[in-house]
C-alpha cells in the first residue's frame, strides 16, 4: 500500500504535480486511441493576455466535455493556439515603447514588427501555462499561432481564392474608424453602448433669405461637413422646398435640399442634414443625389485643413462645443435635449468611434452566408441554447460586407502590390511575395495594411490542421464536434468560422455551438479590468485549489445563465466546492483506511459482480448495500445523460449529492460496524465500496480531475491503468436496478430523518435515546424497518422501535411517504414541565410583537405613507410572527401543557 493520505486536503501538494505526470505520460495526446475522434477548438486566447474568469470558465466547460469524451473511449483533440491579436497585442508594445519616451515611427516599421516579435516571444503563450494550472487537457503537441508560417500561408490562399472569385475588393467606403488605435474596425468591432447625450436642432437659412429649415443632430461638429439636407419627397412641409438651396452657417457654403425616400419624415423635424465623409447612410444619400464628401476629421479625431480655419485643430469635442456656441450666438440653435443613444466604441481601447470615409478592402459577406445560414435552416447545426441559433440565423440574413483592412504594422499584412510605374499601375494579387511587376518587370510596393486579426481565426478549424495541404490531421479530425465559446464572439468569430469552412472545406466546422453565459458581480455587472471587479483565477487555484474554482464554475453554470461571483468575498464563492473537496478527502480517507487492514492481511477486494468464485452473490448484500448499488446505477445514468446535453450543472448536482449524501453522510455509516469486524460481512462492504467510490469518482473526474486522480490512484484494481482520466466511464447496469431497495431503504431514511425533526424541535438532548412507534405501516415497511432497526438506533439515537399504539398521550408525530403513522413519546425524555414554560415566554414575546405589528399597520399614517414594498415586508413579517405563534401553540397543545 501506499503512504496514508494527509489528514488534511491541500491541492498545492498534489495538483502541479499530478499535471506533470499527465503530461509525461502523454495522455492528452490525440491518436492515444483508435476510437471516433471528437474535436474541439479552443477559442485561441490574445497571444498577450492574462488567464481571467472568463478564461477560467470557458476553459473548464471545455476541459469537462473532452475529459468526458476521452473516457468514453473517443481519439479527443482538444486543439490549442493562440491569437495574434494585431490591434491587442500593438497597443501593448505601443504603450512599453512610450515609457521609453517613442513611438512605433522612431522605430519605422521593419523594427517595430520586430520589437513585437521579441515581447511575443518573451511572454507570449504565458496564458496556455497558466491553463494548465486549472487542469486544462489540450494536446500541447499541436499548440498554434495565427502568424505561424503555415497558418500565414492559409490566409494567404484564402485570400487569393476569395480575391480570385470577386468577393474581396477594394472600396471608398463609410467605415468604422478608431482615432486612438488609427484603424479601421468591422461592425462588430464597434460595439455599441447606450450614452446619454444630447441632441442638438440647428437652424439652416434658406439662401435666398425667405425662412429656415430645421435638422437635428447628436454630431453638430459634423456639420462643418454637410454637403446637403434631405427630405422625404412626398412630405407636404418640404415638397415646394425640393431643389432650392441653403445657407450653411459658420462655413457659408451654398447646400441643396434633395428628395429621397430614405428619410422618415416622422423622425424629428423631418429633415436630415446629409455630411456623405461622415455618416453611412448620408454616404448613400450623397452618392444618388451626387453630394461631395468632404472629410472634415484627420486620423486622430481633430479637424481637418477643410473646415474655417478657426476650427482647424481642434478635438472633435471641443469642436462640436464651439459649434453649438456659435449656433447660439447666430441666433439659429432652436433647441438641445438629452438624449439617450447606442454610440459605437472601440472593442479594444473603449474609445467612441468615428464614421469616417476611406478606401479599406472588404468581403463580400452575402454569398459567403447563404451556404452557412442554410446549415442552420436544415438542422446540420445546433446552438446550446437554442435562442442563440435565432440570433445566428438573424444576423447572418442581415449580414453586411466585412471590411478587413487595418491600419497596423502587426498581423498579416495584405498580399497585394501596387507597380510604381506610372504608365502600368498593375495591382497584383499573390500567394508569394512580390519583388517586380509580373506586367511589366517593375518595381513594386506592398500594401501598407494588415489583415483583421479574425480573417485568420477564422480559418483556425482547418488551418491548424494542415490546409491548404490535404493532409492526415485534416482528413482525420476536420470536421470537429463542439465549439464552446462567449456569446460575445458570435458573430466576430463562429459565424464566420462556419461561412468558412463551407466555403473552402464543403462543410461546417463543427456541429453544435455551446455558448456559455458570462461571468458577472453580485451587481450583474460584467467582471472587468476597467471595473476592478475582475477575480484573478489563479489567486483562487493557489487559496482553494483548481478543482474548487473547476466545480464552483460548473455547479453555478446551467444552460443559458451567467455565473455571479463576488469579487470582495471569494470565500463565499468558492467555499462550496473546497467544502466538497475536503468532504470527498475525508470520505476517501475513511473508505482507504477501512481497505487497508484487509490488504495488508493478504486478502484481495472481492468482485462485486461476476462469475468467479468469489463474487459476491446476490444474497449477500444487505439492504443498504442494494440500496446504494442502485443508487450508484441512478447516478451514473442521469450524470452521463446530462453530460451529454451539456447540461455540466447537473451532471455535477447529481454525483455531488450522490458522494455527500448518499455515500458519506447514509452508507460509510451503515458500513462502519461491518468495517470494524462488529458484526459480519466486512468483506462485502469493502467490495461495495470499492465499487461505488470507483465509479463516483470516474462521474466527478471531468469536473475535478485532481482529487479524483489522487483517490482513484489509491483504490485496489484488477486491471491498473496508468490515470483515471484514461479509465473506461462507467456504464449503466440493469443488475444495479433495484426498485424495491429504493423505496424500502429510502422508508428508512424518512424515520431516521423524522425521528432526528422531533428529538430537534422539542430540545431532546443528543444523547439521550427515545422510543418510537410505528403505526398503520404496511408489510414491506414493517420488514425493511425491522431488518435495519439497527441502522435507525444508532443515526436516530433510538433505544426501542415497535409497531404498536403507544400508551403515552404526550410526543412528537411524524407521517411517512407510504402513510405509516411516526410517534416519539417524550415524557422520558424532556423536562415536559420546563419546556411548556418556554414555549409559553416564546409565545407571550411573539403575542406582544404581533400586537405591535398589527397596531402599526392599522395606522393609515403610516400605510399610506410609505412605499408599497415597506408597507408589504411589514405586512410578510407579521403572517410569519403569526404562524410561529400557531406552531408554537400546537406544540404546548401535544406536550400537554395546561393540562
Amino acid at each position: 500500500m501506499t503512504e496514508p493520505l494527509a489528514p488534511r486536503y491541500d491541492p498545492s501538494q498534489i495538483e502541479a504535480e499530478l499535471y506533470r505526470r499527465w503530461t509525461d505520460a502523454d495522455l492528452f495526446r490525440a491518436g492515444r486511441v483508435a476510437g471516433w475522434p471528437y474535436v474541439i477548438m479552443m477559442p485561441p486566447p490574445n497571444v498577450t493576455a492574462q488567464l481571467h474568469m472568463g478564461h477560467g470558465l470557458n476553459d473548464t466547460l471545455q476541459d469537462v466535455l473532452i475529459r468526458f469524451e476521452r473516457m468514453r473511449g473517443r481519439n479527443t483533440l482538444w486543439l490549442p493556439g493562440t491569437d495574434h491579436a494585431g490591434i491587442a497585442t500593438q497597443n501593448v508594445v505601443e504603450r512599453l515603447l512610450a515609457r521609453e519616451g517613442m513611438t512605433r515611427f522612431d522605430l519605422g516599421r521593419d523594427a517595430f514588427v520586430e520589437r513585437v516579435w521579441s515581447h511575443v516571444e518573451e511572454t507570449g503563450a504565458a496564458i496556455l501555462e497558466q491553463l494548465r494550472a486549472i487542469g486544462a487537457s489540450a494536446d500541447w503537441s499541436r499548440t498554434y499561432f495565427t502568424l505561424d508560417e503555415d497558418l500565414s500561408r492559409a490566409v494567404r490562399e484564402v485570400f487569393v481564392r476569395l480575391h480570385e472569385k470577386g468577393l474581396i475588393y477594394r472600396g471608398h467606403y463609410i467605415i468604422n474608424w478608431c482615432p486612438r488605435c488609427l484603424t479601421a474596425l468591422s461592425n462588430e468591432e464597434a460595439e455599441k453602448e447606450e450614452t446619454d447625450g444630447t441632441i442638438w436642432h440647428l437652424r439652416y437659412p434658406l439662401a435666398d433669405g425667405s425662412g429656415h429649415v430645421t435638422v437635428a443632430t447628436t454630431r453638430p461638429e459634423t456639420m462643418l461637413g454637410d454637403s446637403g439636407v434631405a427630405v422625404h419627397p412626398d412630405d407636404p412641409r418640404y415638397r415646394s422646398l425640393i431643389g432650392r438651396e441653403l445657407r450653411l452657417p459658420l462655413v457659408e457654403r451654398l447646400i441643396p435640399i434633395v428628395g429621397d425616400d430614405a428619410v422618415d419624415p416622422a423622425f424629428g423635424s423631418g429633415a436630415v442634414k446629409v455630411t456623405p465623409a461622415h455618416d453611412p447612410a448620408d454616404f448613400e444619400i450623397g452618392r444618388r443625389h451626387g453630394l461631395a464628401s468632404i472629410d472634415v476629421m484627420t486620423p486622430d479625431a481633430r479637424m481637418s485643413l477643410t473646415v474655417p480655419e478657426r476650427f482647424q485643430g481642434l478635438d472633435r469635442y471641443d469642436a462640436r462645443a464651439r459649434v453649438v456656441a456659435e449656433f447660439d450666438a447666430l441666433g439659429l440653435l432652436e433647441k438641445a435635449e438629452p438624449h439617450r443613444h447606442a454610440v459605437g466604441h472601440c472593442y479594444r481601447c473603449d474609445t467612441v468611434i468615428e464614421p469616417r470615409l476611406s478606401e479599406q478592402w472588404f468581403v463580400r459577406m452575402a454569398p459567403l452566408a447563404e451556404p452557412a445560414l442554410r446549415a442552420y435552416r436544415e438542422g446540420r447545426l445546433q446552438f446550446i441554447p437554442e435562442r442563440r441559433g435565432d440570433e445566428y440565423a438573424q444576423w447572418m440574413e442581415g449580414i453586411r460586407d466585412w471590411c478587413i483592412s487595418r491600419q497596423l504594422w502587426w498581423g498579416h499584412r495584405i498580399p497585394v502590390w501596387y507597380c510604381e510605374r506610372e504608365r502600368c499601375g498593375k495591382v497584383s494579387v499573390s500567394r508569394t511575395d512580390l519583388i517586380r511587376c509580373p506586367a511589366c518587370g517593375g518595381p513594386v510596393r506592398q500594401d501598407e495594411d494588415v489583415l483583421d486579426t479574425w480573417f485568420s481565426s477564422w480559418l483556425v478549424p482547418f488551418s491548424s490542421l494542415g490546409w491548404p495541404e490535404r493532409t492526415a490531421d485534416l482528413a482525420r479530425y476536420y470536421p470537429g464536434d463542439v465549439l464552446v465559446t462567449a456569446p460575445e464572439i458570435l458573430f466576430f468569430w463562429v459565424a464566420r468560422m462556419v461561412m468558412a469552412g463551407c466555403e473552402f472545406m464543403g462543410d461546417i466546422p463543427f456541429r453544435t455551438v455551446f455558448i456559455h453565459g458570462t461571468v458577472r458581480d453580485t451587481r450583474h455587472r460584467k467582471m472587468s479590468k476597467s471595473l476592478g471587479n475582475g477575480i484573478d483565477p489563479l489567486d483562487v487555484v493557489r487559496r482553494y485549489g483548481a478543482d474548487a474554482l473547476r466545480y464552483t464554475i460548473v455547479s453555478g453554470m446551467a444552460v443559458g445563465t451567467d455565473l455571479i461571483l463576488d469579487p470582495d468575498d471569494l470565500e463565499s464563492s468558492f467555499a462550496a466546492g473546497r467544502n466538497f473537496a475536503n468532504k470527498l478527502w475525508n470520505a476517501g480517507r475513511f473508505i482507504l483506511g477501512g481497505l487497508e487492514p484487509a490488504l495488508r492481511a493478504g486478502q484481495t477486494i472481492r468482485p462485486l459482480a461476476g462469475r468467479g468464485a468469489d463474487a459476491v452473490r446476490p444474497e449477500e448484500l444487505t439492504l443498504a448495500d442494494r440500496w446504494i448499488i442502485a443508487r450508484c446505477d441512478a447516478a451514473v445514468r442521469e450524470a452521463t445523460r446530462a453530460y451529454e446535453r451539456f447540461r455540466l450543472n447537473d451532471a455535477a448536482a447529481t454525483v455531488y449529492h450522490f458522494l455527500w449524501s448518499d455515500l458519506a453522510d447514509w452508507y460509510i455509516e451503515l458500513a462502519k460496524p461491518r468495517l470494524y469486524g462488529e458484526v459480519p460481512g466486512g468483506d462485502v462492504a469493502r467490495a461495495v465500496l470499492t465499487r461505488v467510490f470507483d465509479v463516483a469518482l470516474r462521474l466527478l473526474h471531468p469536473v475535478m480531475p485532481f482529487i479524483t486522480e489522487t483517490l482513484w490512484l489509491r483504490l485496489p484494481r484488477r486491471h491498473p491503468l496508468p490515470s483515471i482520466s484514461v479509465a473506461p466511464w462507467p456504464r449503466p447496469d440493469d443488475r444495479g436496478r433495484d426498485p424495491d431497495a429504493l423505496r424500502d431503504f429510502g422508508l428508512v431514511q424518512e424515520l431516521v430523518g423524522a425521528v432526528r425533526t422531533i428529538r430537534a424541535e422539542y430540545g431532546v438532548a443528543p444523547g439521550r435515546s427515545v422510543r418510537v412507534h410505528v403505526t398503520g405501516a404496511p408489510p414491506t415497511t414493517g420488514t425493511a424497518l425491522t431488518v435495519e432497526q439497527g441502522t435507525v438506533g444508532r443515526l436516530a439515537r433510538v433505544l426501542a422501535l415497535s409497531f404498536d399504539e403507544s400508551d403515552d398521550r404526550v410526543g412528537g408525530h411524524a407521517v411517512l411517504s407510504d402513510g405509516s403513522g411516526v410517534f416519539v413519546p417524550l415524557g422520558d425524555a424532556i423536562d415536559i414541565r420546563q419546556e411548556c414554560a418556554r414555549l409559553g415566554t416564546e409565545i407571550e414575546r411573539l403575542a406582544g410583537l404581533i400586537g405591535g405589528q398589527e397596531r402599526k399597520l392599522a395606522n393609515e399614517n403610516f400605510t399610506a405613507r410609505a412605499p408599497l414594498d415597506v408597507v408589504s415586508r411589514e405586512r410578510q413579517k407579521l403572517e410569519a410572527w403569526r404562524e410561529q405563534a400557531g406552531v408554537l401553540t400546537q406544540k404546548r397543545e401535544l406536550l400537554g401543557c395546561g393540562r
